[in-house]
């Protein structure tokens, strides 16, 4: 059940900030938000505050801010169907009831001859007179059907109608704030336990390991590799995960005299892929600062940021496995393991996973914010949008694909952690 429960707490807050800087930006820009939906599926939750609908969903899969003007948004009034009027004070339509069956003396209904609810926001008909008339639509007129009501969206409140910068903002926003989460986690954990010195001194060597056979002792402070000058405990570890199996030359000062030492880190497999290891640990001295949190924040963003992007890098160069790759239920297990190691583990794990959320949509692939943003730039570039319906076209392969990624992933999770 703790394991659920952190489930749901880190990808419910990943998802969230996510969404909530798409929220925010399209608000700043003026866009219609029709809902805020974390999840995806049924409705088991939601509540109607002005605009917007806010939701929670069945399947905890991700989740969707729905903009007015996207995705076939809009609704039109073809020729020759008949509605139900209601008009406000100002004589302006508030209300258009879609139901023929709708029975109240204040209704006018009328068969419709043109109408514009985006733009000139106007309807025209034939009323039961058979005379033709038009009335002016108010801008927060509704559209009932069936019981749901529909808000109307002017155009000048549509996401289609702002300019290409404010459109490009309100799509980046969302990976923008899974950084800032993550920078913001990171500060967190400094100031709750500390900034790690992060010293490149080796408390503990492991018996008969890569480090025991070059000669490596407790105590040994590592300060170069291959003369390249080393001062931090995680660039000392980066180097010997990047070369398994290769000959490295570690200057380290033992009792106040330098030495050099040679030693070649064990080839360790993991999905696919091969680290080093030398067999060594350290013990770090942690140390409270406000200022030094920032600077760790920050330092740990950008370290993550472009370890991740290193291994798409090696994803796409072939040594990186797919079976690497994690979904859901791979995401579940690993919280189910850190979450052993206590709550500052998990929200270490959470930061990290943030920044992969963020970098991952941030790929220049259909239906994900990069693919969007990657449109945005043929605009820019052509002075004009690509075409709607074949931008759909494309968004919806991409969809498509992904779901079928989605499904590799999740049975190669399966396989992984239930059958082996």
């Amino acid at each position: 059940m703790e394991t659920v429960i952190a489930f749901i707490v880190i990808f419910g807050s990943l998802v969230f900030f996510h969404e909530l800087g798409h929220f925010l930006f399209a608000k700043k820009s003026g866009i219609m938000v029709r809902e805020f939906a974390i999840g995806f599926g049924p409705k088991i939750f939601y509540s109607k505050k002005g605009e917007t609908l806010y939701t929670i969903r069945l399947l905890p899969l991700g989740g969707y801010v729905r903009m007015a003007g996207q995705d076939f948004d809009t609704v039109e009034l073809q020729p020759g169907y008949r509605v139900g009027l209601l008009l406000n004070d100002k004589d302006e339509v508030e209300k258009i009831y879609l139901n023929r069956n709708v029975s109240d003396p204040n209704i006018m209904f009328l068969e419709t001859e043109s109408a514009d609810l985006s733009k000139k926001l106007y309807i025209e008909g034939y009323n039961d007179s058979e005379e033709l008339v038009r009335f002016p639509i108010a801008r927060n007129a509704v559209i009932l059907e069936k019981g749901q009501e529909t808000l109307i969206a002017p155009y000048d409140r549509q996401f289609e109608s702002k300019p290409l910068g404010s459109r490009a903002m309100t799509i980046f926003a969302g990976p923008l704030f899974n950084f800032i989460l993550s920078f913001f986690l990171f500060i967190a954990i400094a100031l709750l336990i500390g900034v790690p010195t992060n010293e490149p001194r080796i408390n503990e060597v492991v018996p008969n390991s890569a480090a025991a056979s070059g000669g490596m002792q407790a105590g040994d402070l590592v300060i170069g590799i291959n003369g390249k000058k080393i001062e931090k405990w995680t660039a000392f570890t980066d180097i010997v995960q990047k070369n398994p199996g290769k000959e490295l030359e570690l200057t380290v000062l033992r009792n106040g005299q330098q030495e050099t030492l040679r030693v070649t880190p064990s080839v360790i497999e993991d999905s696919g892929m091969e680290f080093g290891q030398l067999g060594v640990s350290t013990e770090p001295v942690y140390e409270k600062s406000v200022g030094k949190s920032f600077v760790y924040g920050a330092e740990q963003t950008f370290y993550w940021i472009k370890r991740i992007f290193e291994l798409l890098g090696q994803l796409v160069t072939g040594k990186f496995s797919i079976d690497a790759l994690s979904g859901p239920v791979g995401i579940y297990k690993t919280t189910e393991t850190v979450a052993q190691f206590g709550i500052y583990s998990l929200m270490n794990f959470a930061a990290i996973l943030s920044i992969n959320l963020g970098i991952m949509n941030l790929l220049p692939l259909p239906a994900l914010d990069g693919g969007r943003l990657l449109f945005f730039l043929f605009e820019g570039l052509r002075g004009k949008p690509v075409d709607k319906q074949k931008e759909g076209m494309v968004h919806f392969v991409g969809i498509m694909l992904l779901m079928v990624l989605m499904l590799v992933v999740t049975w190669n999770d399966i396989q992984k952690f239930f059958f082996n």
